[in-house]
């Protein structure tokens, strides 16, 4: 792997977990660390679903519906936060 490589991977990742936070309604403090991990994990769970059903492993719409669908996880079970309704714009409690 070049340096070049994994610098895209990070971008990539920080691009689709930023969209996926903004996508949930609710703030969702985290840093940008986790924001890039997310984002990572999301793509590869999008690109797993995308060859199971479609045969082809590259697709950025899988790759937000596998980013939200993390985020949505975080915020359940790592904030202990409803993901809608009027819990979900509240801050989370420390």
């Amino acid at each position: 792997m070049t340096l070049g490589f994994i610098i895209a991977i990070l971008i990539w990742g920080f691009i689709i977990g930023g969209l996926a936070r903004f996508a949930i309604p609710g703030p969702d403090p985290m840093p940008i660390w986790m924001t890039t991990a997310i984002g990572i994990g999301g793509s590869l769970i999008g690109g797993i679903v995308s060859r199971l059903l479609f045969g082809a492993p590259e697709s950025f719409f899988f790759a937000f519906l596998g980013a939200v669908l993390l985020v949505i996880l975080y915020r359940k079970y790592v904030q202990h936060r409803p993901v809608w309704g009027e819990g979900a714009r509240r801050p989370p409690t420390v």
